[in-house]
């Protein structure tokens, strides 16, 4: 496995695994249910390949998503980069709107301490940005944290450039988490420049589009009736085919080189610089071997020329999110 470093010395693999797809039941499902012995051998396995990044949340269940983490790592914590977030109100197990208040993190990090069996997280993220709260307030608390020796390194998720540089100007800012793939590239234009000014790396969340990269799913019907990803607009049938010319390139570029759809949108990622590490989600080992393995696939300039003329910035036919997801990112 090769190592990256995001912002302020927070060394991690390469590429890490995002969990949230592993619980059974839960607020978010992709594709069947999760087997949780299936999910629990799957961080084993990673662990076993190198991998050290594991990222989880609070509203991932809610809770369970923790939950199965912390037994998962039990015995094998050490050398790991747990990341968990914070940052919505969850009433009698149902999430209701932003908290990004100080007191929800001091009260969120207990829960997520004793929920993942660890007296400290390597990396606290705001889940999203609470417009009501100045961002000085909720940064400020997060450094408490790490004055008290409960977290290492603050995280912000799906925050605008001038909430970063307000931010970065309270505390030291490790990682901005947000949606950064082939088909979701508007993150290029502002945030990460800022980003990079600030020195906080970047880890993409859905860098495989909510899968729709590896070309699995090949038509509109094939995605289950109960399936979360009928709410993304990028899926909706109406965009579906205009959508799939992207995949069609991605394909022609995997044939080149002998490898998955999956492996060339994740090594396209990290083409664009040595502080971006993926996190793609998976609740397999054979999914999550063949993303771990996309680390050592190497693009020649006119692999990344080709797959970003297929997909300009701004140009994937639908939003990422339906009115309300939308109304809570960039903020």
């Amino acid at each position: 496995m090769k190592y990256r470093k995001l912002g302020h010395g927070l060394e991690v693999s390469a590429i890490g695994i995002g969990c949230m797809p592993m619980i059974k039941g839960g607020n978010i499902l992709y594709g069947e249910q999760a087997d949780l012995g299936e999910s629990v051998k799957t961080i084993h396995k990673a662990i076993d390949l190198g991998v050290t990044f594991f990222d989880t949340a609070q509203v991932y269940g809610p809770f369970s998503n923790e939950e199965l983490l912390g037994e998962a790592i039990k015995g094998k914590r050490e050398h790991l980069v747990i990341a968990s977030k914070f940052g919505f109100f969850i009433k009698d197990g149902v999430p209701s709107g932003v908290d990004g208040s100080p007191e929800n993190a001091r009260a969120s990090i207990e829960g997520c301490l004793q929920r993942l069996g660890t007296d400290c997280i390597d990396l606290f993220y705001q889940h999203r940005v609470d417009p009501n709260i100045p961002i000085e307030e909720t940064v400020g608390a997060m450094k408490d944290l790490i004055d008290e020796g409960k977290i290492k390194h603050i995280g912000l998720s799906e925050a605008g450039p001038a909430t970063l540089a307000r931010a970065a100007a309270v505390a030291p800012i490790a990682a901005l988490q947000s949606e950064y793939s082939l088909w979701e590239r508007g993150i290029e234009e502002d945030i990460l420049p800022t980003c990079r000014e600030h020195g906080i790396g970047f880890v993409p969340y859905s860098p495989l589009g909510r899968g729709f990269l590896t070309g699995q799913i090949k038509k509109y019907d094939d995605i289950p009736d109960n399936d979360w990803r009928r709410s993304d607009p990028r899926w909706a049938e109406e965009n579906f085919a205009e959508n799939m010319k992207i995949v069609d390139v991605i394909g022609d570029v995997a044939s080149k080189h002998g490898v998955s759809n999956a492996q060339i949108a994740l090594a396209w990622l990290l083409a664009q610089g040595d502080d971006i590490v993926p996190i793609p989600g998976t609740k397999r080992r054979l999914t999550m071997e063949d993303s771990v393995t996309a680390a050592d696939v190497t693009l020649d300039a006119n692999d990344i020329e080709t797959l970003k003329t297929a997909a300009p910035v701004g140009k994937t036919s639908g939003n990422r999110y339906g009115e309300l997801g939308m109304s809570m990112v960039r903020l």
